[in-house]
């Protein structure tokens, strides 16, 4: 049926490899580090070669990717619509027939906050998101933004992956897979999710499918007392010595020499042996990559980290917000000084009540008050301080959500799912700031132009473009089809380059 909806075991002597040599002298983390120390000549743990992708026209070097999970609000944030103030309580009525997820076909809901001009750019801007307010004259919002999905999940992973099924790699694994680390301490791509939890899909918005293993995205927790997962063993292991550690690693070294003589290329084999050599790495660099603590007071006052956790009430509130979202910031902007490629920030993550997600079907105004106040202020001043840094202009930041919101009213005070239109910004590398691209129409329920909206190939072909690689000749051979990211799709939107 065809449903156009959006909503709806031996072997024999012989010498051993030069790696399994390292593997048998070197033994556990140390003898890890060792072996990928002396691998600099890529001896070691080859994957595919990336294809000739890159045009030598690179603005940028790193990209960090804001992900606002459950849907945010454009017409209460960025996309001022008069018409919805002056139809307000009005019956809905669209022209045609719509199909909502959850019947959110109420009266007309003007914006729940008023709007005000900020910056040369008179860019109006919606209460809660004010704090970009500052940074406005470096933004460019795209407004015309349209999903083939009204359902999390789907158009979730249509956003991550450029794709609406699982199985699929993120975009930052495309692009380490494109242009390799910067770096060898660290991982080239790091998801920073939500405190409370991840976001539809889980890992598959970030998993590197069929892309070598070890581009995948590597999680990491800000602030927490294990940030990076197992990456040191348990204070309650306290049974672990070097010795007992040192004989599970050959063990499991071992075992890999088993597997790799029985299934040659196997890239899974591959992304866990570079996984354990990045780990020994990642030992001693990550916990001074995410000690936050050992920046100024000045730049802690930035960002709202100087007060620090309080015994916040247990609704949410703009302060609690605050305090998570710009410490993910924070440590996103000094992953990047260290050279990661990728840092991909979700926002939202809970479907408690009162929600901390940006699924707001029944109160905008508690829902997404908070979580915008927070945003808005850790994304301003990280703004702020890759600017004063002299990063911003080798590092894209793409703000993006799964789709919007309806411009009729559900429950009286929230809005159901709109997957027709909503709205993205970008800034920095390459992004010619201060401009608005694309429209929506006087509802704001569908682009004005419908024969042109803006989709998220679009978007990752610019963002592609910008990191000085053609998003069409960027491929993997997968299952007799040569797979990119921007799928058949996508074009560079010139316009809003610098």
């Amino acid at each position: 049926m065809n449903n156009d909806s959006p909503f709806h075991h031996t072997q024999s002597r012989r010498l051993p490899t030069r790696r399994e040599f390292l593997w048998q002298a070197g033994g556990g983390l140390g003898g890890l580090a060792l072996a990928s120390m002396l691998a600099n000549d890529q001896t070691l743990a080859q994957s595919p070669k990336s294809p000739p992708a890159k045009t030598g026209t690179a603005k940028a070097r790193r990209v960090v990717h804001f992900f606002m999970a459950g849907a945010a609000s454009h017409l209460d944030l960025f996309d001022y619509k008069p018409e919805l103030i002056k139809r307000h309580g009005q019956p809905s009525d669209f022209g045609e027939t719509v199909e909502t997820f959850q019947d959110g076909l109420g009266p007309w809901l003007r914006p729940v906050w008023d709007f005000k001009p900020y910056g040369q750019s008179g860019k109006l801007l919606g209460e809660p998101v004010s704090a970009l307010g500052s940074v406005v004259d470096d933004i460019a919002f795209v407004h015309n933004m349209v999903s083939k999905s009204g359902v999390h999940s789907t158009a979730t992973l249509l956003q991550a992956t450029g794709f609406l099924l699982p199985g699929f790699p993120g975009a930052g694994c495309w692009v380490s897979y494109g242009l390799g680390s910067m770096n060898d301490n660290l991982p080239t791509f790091v998801v920073l999710p939500d405190h409370r939890g991840m976001a539809s899909n889980g890992v598959k918005n970030w998993d590197s499918a069929f892309l070598p293993a070890q581009h995948s995205g590597t999680v990491i927790y800000p602030g927490t007392d294990a940030p990076v997962a197992d990456l040191f063993p348990h204070k309650s292991a306290n049974y672990i010595t070097p010795e007992s550690e040192a004989a599970t690693q050959a063990l499991m070294a071992e075992i890999n020499r088993a597997h790799a003589a029985a299934h040659e290329g196997d890239q899974r084999l591959e992304g866990r042996i570079r996984s354990y050599e990045l780990a020994a790495k990642m030992q001693l660099a990550a916990p001074e990559a995410l000690n936050l603590k050992a920046e100024p007071a000045h730049v802690l006052k930035l960002y709202g980290l100087d007060r620090g956790p309080q015994a916040w009430p247990k609704e949410i509130n703009d302060e609690e917000e605050t305090f998570y979202f710009a410490q993910k910031c924070l440590a996103a902007r000094r992953l990047l000084e260290r050279g990661v490629r990728f840092v991909q920030i979700w926002s939202g993550n809970d479907n408690g009540f009162p929600r901390r997600n940006w699924d707001s079907h029944e109160d905008i105004r508690r829902d997404h008050g908070p979580l915008a106040t927070g945003m808005a202020r850790g994304c301003a001043a990280f703004i702020q301080d890759l600017k004063q840094r002299g990063l911003l202009e080798d590092t894209i930041i793409l703000w993006t959500t799964e789709f919007g919101r309806m411009p009729s009213s559900q429950a009286g005070k929230g809005r159901d799912h709109n997957p027709y239109c909503f709205t993205n910004w970008l800034c920095g590398g390459g992004i010619k700031g201060g401009v608005t691209y694309g429209e929506s129409d006087p509802w704001g329920y569908k682009p004005l132009d419908r024969k042109n909206p803006t989709e998220v190939y679009d978007i990752h072909a610019t963002l592609l473009h910008l990191l000085g690689m053609d998003h069409e000749r960027l491929s993997f051979y997968h299952n007799g089809i040569q797979r990119r990211l921007t799928d058949v799709h996508g074009h560079v939107i010139k316009p809003l380059l610098a």
